[in-house]
């Protein structure tokens, strides 16, 4: 029997005592720090923390081979807020004037967008948005309607009415009152729209450092992402970013239009203004995140917390071949500036480039164009440059009469109806003179008073003879015609995303007694005849156009033009979309029909044409158009084309205002179809997976 030992007892006691004491701690430090550990750390710095929202990096936009476009960089802001300043004590107007002169000296431009001038005495600016109207509706000012809303009053009394109601007293010259009310007009606004005014964007750290250690009441410093445009190209297509206006945050409940309010966008957030920035908005933009900061009683940051993830947005792939656009556009400038050289006129031009059997853009061009990087310091030279007008997008707005371009549709809708077949001749008298009036003359005829002889269709193509499609296209009909000009996409919007009725496009106009009537115009037989050559009122975009040609080389199959491609997350891992859509309709047309056309087409390169398409790289189908403008008696030239031959992979369309004739684009179309088939058809990537760019 062994002996009772109180030491060891009590011992073990004790061993048990703190045992239970440290499993009661780790069981205690477990449900504090695991269970709830997040819940407990927010609630413990909640009392010396401010939520933050973190802007996600907006989305990339790559060309079809990867390159990038569009991206992103990491930059400086200031952010003004008066809500330290007490009213109308002229403490507000002396920081206000203290932070421009900062500015001045570091030559950093803020955001001022009151449309009065900065020079003295002011008058009116052009730029105005709906922000001014809110504001004048707010204040209770008087003001005209028209396309630019301005008080009723002149721009120095408004001015006076501004120094007035920000109590800008007399300390300060009218110049220098004016760059105050400028700011003190941006704090107004910001205010009815319930959102921070971002003084200055993009700022240096030299710049930050100062604000830091000059202590400048009301201005805070932050972080945003401002766009890089990575290529001086396609301005007209990729757009631009801007802030939200009132009528878009609010959205349009009775067409079903939803606001960025109801988005989850906070109203200071830069959007797609046009171009694919705005048609893909939805894919780019991210989902803004949230953080808490802590700061200690000196306001210093002492540690932040995520409560909520950025995420970036995706990645859009477009179309385009950028390599080719670029191409494109050089070859366009090139053309037109050398006709201005010679004659001294002022014209605009646009060049359309499409896959055929998909509907993809490959490239599309616009002549006078613009930098995009540079936005802001030339928007008023763009805006007033009447003659070129740069901001117009003559690849999907300029509507052309086609003239000759149509003439492979004619053929297609005669042929088709039975009105002739590809061996049916017409001779060539020179005067069509089935109507007493009109009696239009085949173009050779009033060039040399020859004719072309007796010509089928083929034949009728390559020679341009316009006395042949007058008698097939009056023994066609107009409701034939047009109906064919429709289903290859003739003056119909072509489905293209930045385009569309509300979009930077126009539809157009086929040519018919209905067209006529609900126009209040005149039709008549001889208007049959027009047409059926691609005038009378005949009005196409170069766009509608190079569809049409891809579509008549493409089994007929009509696809809606587009420019997105495949949209993926932003480390690339994840297809978000990828464009699979079906055509809109098929153009039906027999083997022959076809063969007969693409052989006319082809035929003109080798003959008339054959100067220029010798430095073809491939064979190729083309048509020319020659189209006089009724308004102004002004020819403007008009080419269309497909390569190769044999197995037709891309169309081209080109217009040039006032270029006299279609056979002068030809060595411009030459270049573009070189360019294409001189590059590679596949890129090489140039994002990869897993990576993320800003």
């Amino acid at each position: 029997m062994k002996s009772y030992d109180p030491l060891k007892t009590r011992l073990r006691v004790l061993l048990g005592f703190f045992a239970a004491v440290l499993l009661a701690y780790s069981a205690v430090l477990y449900y504090t720090q695991i269970v709830h550990g997040s819940e407990y750390r927010a609630k413990s710095i909640t009392s010396n923390a401010t939520t933050e929202t973190v802007e996600a990096s907006r989305g990339i936009i790559t060309d079809r081979n990867g390159k990038v476009l569009v991206s992103n960089r990491l930059t400086y802001t200031l952010t003004l807020d008066d809500a330290v300043f007490s009213d109308d004590d002229g403490q507000e107007n002396a920081a206000i004037w203290r932070l421009i002169q900062l500015c001045q000296r570091n030559r950093v431009a803020w955001r001022d967008t009151l449309p009065l001038s900065k020079t003295v005495p002011v008058s009116y600016a052009n730029r105005t948005d709906d922000n001014f109207k809110l504001f004048l509706d707010h204040y209770e000012i008087n003001y005209h309607t028209s396309s630019t809303v301005l008080p009723d009053t002149d721009a120095g009394a408004f001015f006076t009415l501004l120094r007035q109601m920000y109590h800008i007293d007399s300390t300060y010259t009218d110049a220098q009152a004016r760059l105050i009310a400028g700011v003190r007009y941006e704090l107004s606004v910001c205010h009815l729209l319930d959102s921070k005014y971002v003084f200055a964007s993009d700022v240096t750290v030299e710049l930050i450092s100062q604000v830091v250690d000059g202590h400048y009441e009301g201005v805070e410093t932050g972080t945003a992402s401002a766009r890089v445009y990575n290529t001086t190209y396609a301005a007209h297509i990729l757009g631009r970013l801007s802030p939200i206006y009132k009528e878009d945050w609010e959205g349009d409940e009775k067409n079903g239009i939803v606001g960025y309010r109801d988005k989850g966008y906070l109203m200071n957030t830069l959007v797609g203004r046009d171009g694919v920035e705005e048609a893909f908005e939805d894919y780019l933009h991210g989902t803004d995140g949230t953080r808490l900061i802590t700061t200690n009683t000196e306001g210093k940051i002492t540690g932040e917390l995520y409560t909520k993830e950025p995420q970036p947005g995706n990645t859009v792939a477009l179309t385009l071949d950028i390599d080719l656009q670029a191409d494109t556009e050089n070859t366009l400038a090139k053309t037109v500036q050398g006709m201005t050289a010679t004659d001294g006129v002022t014209r605009g031009a646009a060049a359309v480039v499409m896959g055929v059997g998909n509907g993809e853009v490959l490239a599309m061009a616009s002549y006078p164009t613009y930098d995009l990087s540079k936005w802001d310091e030339i928007y008023d030279d763009l805006v007033n440059d009447e003659a070129g007008t740069p901001l117009y997008n003559r690849a999907t707005q300029g509507t052309y009469p086609p003239g000759s371009t149509f003439k492979p549709c004619t053929a297609v809708a005669a042929l088709e109806s039975g009105t002739i077949t590809p061996n049916t001749t017409v001779i060539d008298r020179g005067i069509y003179d089935y109507y007493s009036s009109p009696q239009p003359r085949c173009w050779i005829y009033s060039s040399t008073g020859g004719t072309h002889g007796s010509v089928n269709v083929s034949q009728a193509l390559t020679v341009s003879c316009n006395y042949f499609f007058y008698e097939v296209g009056r023994l066609t009909g107009i409701k034939t015609l047009s109906s064919y000009a429709r289903q290859f996409g003739l003056g119909e919007y072509t489905g293209i995303e930045i385009g569309g009725e509300d979009g930077a496009e126009s539809k157009g106009a086929v040519a018919s007694p209905e067209y006529a009537e609900a126009n209040g115009l005149e039709w008549t037989d001889g208007q049959t005849l027009t047409a059926s050559i691609g005038q009378s009122y005949n009005l196409f975009t170069p766009l509608q156009l190079a569809n049409y040609i891809a579509t008549l080389v493409g089994n007929g199959e009509h696809y809606a033009a587009h420019l997105l491609k495949t949209v993926k997350s932003c480390d690339n891992t994840t297809l978000v979309y990828a464009y699979d859509e079906k055509p809109l309709n098929v153009v039906k047309m027999k083997d022959s029909t076809v063969e007969a056309i693409k052989s006319g087409m082809h035929n003109l390169t080798t003959s008339s044409l054959a100067g220029n398409f010798s430095q073809c790289v491939v064979s190729a189908g083309a048509k020319t158009g020659t189209a006089e403008t009724s308004y102004t008696q002004t020819q403007n030239g008009v080419f269309v084309a497909f390569a190769p031959y044999d197995d037709p992979q891309i169309a081209v369309a080109i217009s040039i205002e006032k270029a006299g004739s279609g056979a002068a684009l030809a060595s411009t179309a030459v270049d573009i179809i070189n360019s294409y088939f001189s590059h590679d058809e596949v890129g090489i990537a140039i994002v990869g997976e897993h990576t993320v760019l800003k």
